[in-house]
């Protein structure tokens, strides 16, 4: 080996500490191989990002239609729009696992962000986690999904479906209500089913959705514009 490699080397692996030479060298330019891996790993980020963008659109299309057509006749029977909450529960769970697998992609960019290209701007800031080499190596040997189904379930629904099944609530709300010829109770009944019990399952649902997405956890998804401190 070189001289001029002779300092690239892996201090922590003296058997193959040849392995990866000017990897990191620090005038890489755009045609560098870790430019190339970076340029790749954007790529398949934007891509999944592209497929979370899909469901939600479709989910958002689905709700807009179930709300005109709950509200286009007044005979029109309320529990459509629990029908719109179920299928809206749909989406949410794709869309979870899609983001599981978007986190894969995402979390790589940012390995390489905050370790490779933020230290190459300003060298004098220490590299975040000395140790990120071996991680990255270790997840392209296996991959695999870093974060929860729950917590990705609590994302999405922070980011985009909380919202989406507060106005479903507020729509089936005014519809046993408003629309009620009798009490409200009794209009939210499902066939047999007394309305007592609809409003009991709406009511743990709403529940259990708002504490999956507001408990207080450490979130294993780093990076994202969570808190303030990344906003500012």
């Amino acid at each position: 080996m070189t001289d001029s490699s002779a300092g690239e080397k892996d201090p922590t692996d003296e058997a193959h500490s040849e392995l990866g030479a000017g990897l990191l060298e620090a005038d890489m330019g755009p045609s560098s191989a870790m430019a190339h891996l970076y340029r790749g790993e954007i790529h398949r980020m934007k891509f999944w990002r592209q497929r979370l963008d899909r469901t939600t659109n479709w989910a958002v299309l689905v709700i807009s239609a179930i709300l005109t057509w709950a509200f286009s006749r007044p005979d029109t029977p309320q529990y459509i729009l629990l029908i719109g909450v179920a299928t809206l529960s749909v989406f949410l769970v794709i869309e979870a696992r899609r983001y599981r697998g978007y986190d894969i992609w995402r979390s790589r960019v940012r390995t390489l962000q905050k370790n490779v290209f933020a230290y190459g701007l300003d060298p004098s800031a220490e590299v975040p986690n000395p140790t990120w080499r071996r991680q990255l190596s270790r997840d392209y040997r296996t991959p695999t999904l870093k974060i929860t189904m729950e917590e990705a379930i609590a994302h999405r629904l922070r980011r985009v479906y909380l919202p989406l099944f507060t106005v479903l609530l507020a729509a089936w709300l005014v519809r046993i209500t408003a629309f009620a010829s009798g009490s409200w109770t009794a209009s939210a009944a499902i066939g047999m089913i007394p309305g007592e019990v609809v409003i009991a399952v709406v009511a743990v649902f709403y529940l259990g959705a708002t504490v999956i997405a507001l408990r207080p956890r450490t979130w294993r998804a780093r990076g994202e514009l969570r808190s303030k401190d990344l906003r500012k």
